[in-house]
């Protein structure tokens, strides 16, 4: 018996130091954690190229912009991770949104004009671009996390992030 109640004692301290205890809800900033883990596992040669950004950060100007081209503002998300191309050539996004409380919508509304704003700006420029946001996917997952994937092998990227956040979960 005391063997017992001392593995459910381990069990329950491992469970605190990373970041979650028994039966609760993840912490922002372990989502936060997630999603940047997630992303720059699976996000490819682009992901190096465009470290993902978890943090509104007014005075960083290549938060500011990644965020404002998605179409975010600071009250919408409880955490995020996002890694994006700010090139003009390349239709690169993976964004991982855990919204604010009755901000669901307005993340989905504002990845989904991006996408389709990609979609519009590739058509008559870079074939090989406008592919790539034609195939973009855009989910919500289980969670809650809105979940943007545009680039190369979009649908393996999304299973490859999908399955690392709920297994997480």
């Amino acid at each position: 018996m005391r063997r017992g109640t001392a593995l459910l004692g381990v069990a329950a301290l491992l469970a605190v130091l990373a970041g979650c205890s028994p039966g609760q809800e993840p912490t922002a900033e372990e989502w936060t954690r997630r999603y940047q883990e997630a992303i720059t596992a699976h996000g490819g040669e682009m992901a190096e190229y465009n470290p993902v950004v978890t943090e509104f950060d007014p005075e960083d100007t290549r938060t500011s912009l990644a965020l404002e081209t998605l179409g975010l503002e600071e009250g919408d998300a409880e955490a995020f991770g996002v890694s994006m191309s700010m090139m003009n050539t390349q239709a690169y996004a993976i964004a991982a949104v855990l919204p604010a409380q009755g901000r669901e919508e307005a993340v989905e509304e504002a990845l989904q004009d991006y996408v389709d704003r990609q979609r519009s700006s590739f058509e008559f420029y870079l074939p090989d671009q406008y592919q790539v946001a034609q195939d973009a996917r855009l989910e919500t997952l289980e969670g809650g996390t809105v979940l943007l994937v545009m680039c190369q092998d979009a649908d393996q990227v999304l299973e490859a992030i999908r399955s690392d956040l709920e297994a997480d979960g």
